[in-house]
Formats: structure tokens, sequence, C-alpha cells
């Protein structure tokens, strides 16, 4: 017996952008495959899509579709044979003593300081305050799919060191932000993806996606440290 098609369920469209500076590369220009609508971005249809390549940014679901470069290659760790290596151990070891929380997405002031702090330290951000409050709720903030604010805080003094955000996926789950403490010398992003490759490993998940690796950016170079792991190169899930 066939049944009519539910109304409410959208297909997923693709269109590709047109070409705009990338943001990687100096003097390159780049392309993005954007999926479409936004209400057909179920949870379920953005794994398939995280498996193929996508990310996102906000609600903005994309991959990289540039003409003359494959410089962008996507990364996961293989969370079952992860061997942390022995600063990794050092660092799980100085930092489990972090309160950890779980949160919604939702507007907390403290958070957002802490991320207008991180991005004028480290990515030199000279915006008005009103405009980084637009992009950190647009970017962090607005999710159509299952994601989740981690916090971590000084048991001490309650003061917050990292907050991470992360989506939940069938087959694993994707860091798409982190941001901490500018100032701290105690490799605190490390520590964040620890912390989800355990998390992985508690909900039995053998994946953690770390979105897009460029061999050529040392600011990427931090994500390869993670082994073993796999790159997507042509459509295909592999060791390097």
């Amino acid at each position: 017996m066939m049944h009519a098609p539910d109304p409410t369920i959208q297909p997923v469209q693709f269109y590709t952008t047109a070409p705009y500076p990338c943001s990687y590369l100096a003097d390159l220009q780049a392309r993005s495959k954007v999926a479409i609508p936004a209400n057909a971005i179920t949870p379920k249809a953005y794994s398939q899509l995280v498996d193929h390549g996508f990310r996102r940014s906000g609600t903005f679901v994309y991959k990289p579709d540039c003409q003359h470069c494959n410089a962008c290659t996507s990364l996961r760790i293989d969370v079952q044979n992860f061997a942390p290596d022995r600063t990794q151990r050092r660092v799980w070891k100085r930092l489990q003593h972090l309160n950890t929380t779980v949160l919604p997405l939702t507007w907390n002031e403290e958070h957002y300081l802490l991320y207008k702090d991180y991005q004028t330290q480290r990515h030199d951000l000279q915006q008005d305050d009103h405009a980084v409050r637009a992009q950190y709720a647009q970017f962090l903030l607005s999710s159509q799919v299952d994601s989740r604010l981690i916090e971590f805080r000084d048991p001490q003094t309650n003061a917050l060191k990292i907050v991470a955000l992360c989506d939940m996926l069938d087959q694993g789950l994707s860091a798409v932000y982190t941001f901490f403490s500018p100032d701290s010398t105690e490799s605190l992003g490390t520590y964040a993806i620890l912390w989800q490759i355990h998390l992985c490993e508690s909900l039995g998940l053998p994946w953690l996606y770390l979105g897009y690796w460029i061999e050529q950016s040392r600011k990427m170079a931090y994500k390869t440290r993670f082994t073993p792991y796999q790159l997507l190169q042509n459509g295909s899930w592999s060791a390097p």
C-alpha cells in the first residue's frame, strides 16, 4: 500500500555560491556548495551531510566547492582507536578537575564576553559590540539540528574557562567551534577536543568530526595531532 508523501518534509537541494575571497589561503578565491532550505536539514539529514564533507555556520550548511583548489579536507578522529600522545595525556590529567556542564543554545552574557575577548585577542576582532553580539547569536546560537553548548569552569573560583559548541550526529559528534580564555597557557583548546573524544567514547559514537584541515595552514596543524584520524578524499574516508 502506497502512502501519500508527507508535505512537511522538504527535499534537500544545493546551490553553488559566487566566488569570494578565501578565508584560509591568501590571494585565492573560494566557492561553497550550500544545502537548502534550512528547515529541510533535519538531524538525520545533517548527519548524512557531515559524512559527505559538509559543515555548518549557524543555519548555513555548506562545503567547499572551489574550481581550482581542493586544499580543504574534512577530518574526523577515530574515537575507538584514539591514542593520546604524551602531551595530550598531561593536558587531560592537568585539566580533568574542571567542572563541565552541557547546556542548550541560549544566550549567556558570560559566554558572550569570553567569545568577544577570544575573538579580539586571537583573531584581531575590530567590530563594534552590537555587530559582535549579532554575529555571536547567528553563528553560535542558531541551529536547526541537535546542538549543545559545553561550558568548563574552575571548581574553586567558578571562572569560565572554555565554551565548546558541538552537534550530535547519528555516527558521532561534530565539533563546531570552541573558544576559551585567550591569555591561558593551559592548552584549553586541546582539552576541549579530548573531552569531546571521551564523550563520543562514553556514548558509543565512533567519530569526532573536526571540520576542515588545510595542510598549508599552521592554524589547523593541531587537528592532525589527534591520532588516528581519517580524511575525506575523492568521496571516501580513509587514513592518510
